[in-house]
């Protein structure tokens, strides 16, 4: 991967359409993928709320096509964890509990820190590219508005993506995207306070100075410690709202 395509899901707007096209050497996506791109995106948002159902029918009309690529949009959309698909009853939003999410959270945490680690030991310039890259992005992030709020948790999601990607680990990557799209609409609560995303700028601002040093143990520390404050700040957030 060169330094354009490993920078290149931080600038896509939709983050399911980020995650559709990690890995991939030509950008572009079918009808299906791009339908499921659409209801992702708004899945995400939370212009359609967990349990919602989702008639074929319904979405074929919408976006005009039949029901062949919408019925493979809402496959898509069940690999990646955002919709049900129930026999003779169609599809729903996925709505996951804090004990389903705490167990993704661990598994990412992991997966991350070790996606940390073997960036910083290959001594990646790419990695480090990405995250100063990262860091100038989020900082414009820190108000205390609802997009900023939204904007921060899609730009870790994509520095994430592409963390995964720059190890050259297509198993690792392709286990830690599958997970990403799951838990990115519950980060974006755990990101609303202000306050949440200072801290979680600081905690990436020391992982590109342990990066730069070369410090493999430290970068994985940080990253775990940067995870498991991220879930707690989304229970809390959970508890607040009353989705737990």
């Amino acid at each position: 991967m060169n330094e354009s395509s490993g920078l290149a899901l931080l600038d896509m707007e939709g983050a399911v359409e980020a995650r559709l096209f990690s890995g991939r050497q030509l950008l572009t996506l079918t009808l299906s993928e791009q339908i499921a791109a659409q209801i992702g995106d708004r899945i995400i948002a939370g212009a359609i709320e967990d349990g919602t159902p989702l008639p074929e029918q319904e979405l074929a009309e919408r976006y005009q096509v039949s029901r062949g690529p919408i019925r493979e949009a809402l496959r898509i959309l069940e690999r990646e964890g955002l919709v049900e698909l129930h026999p003779r009853r169609g599809a729903t939003v996925t709505s996951l509990n804090s004990t389903e999410l705490a167990e993704i959270y661990e598994i990412r945490a992991s997966l991350l820190s070790m996606v940390a680690r073997k960036n910083v030991a290959s001594h990646s310039a790419e990695y480090l590219n990405l995250l100063e890259r990262t860091i100038e992005q989020l900082e414009h992030m820190l108000g205390d508005t609802l997009e900023d709020a939204t904007r921060y948790a899609e730009t870790v999601f994509r520095a994430s993506l592409n963390s995964a990607m720059l190890t050259q680990s297509k198993r690792l990557a392709n286990i830690v995207t599958s997970l990403s799209l799951q838990t990115l609409r519950y980060s974006k609560l755990g990101l609303r306070s202000q306050e949440r995303r200072k801290r979680s700028f600081l905690l990436w601002k020391q992982g590109y100075e342990a990066a730069k040093t070369g410090d493999a143990d430290l970068a994985e520390k940080l990253s775990q410690l940067r995870m498991k404050e991220a879930w707690q700040a989304m229970v809390s957030a959970l508890d607040d709202s009353g989705k737990s």
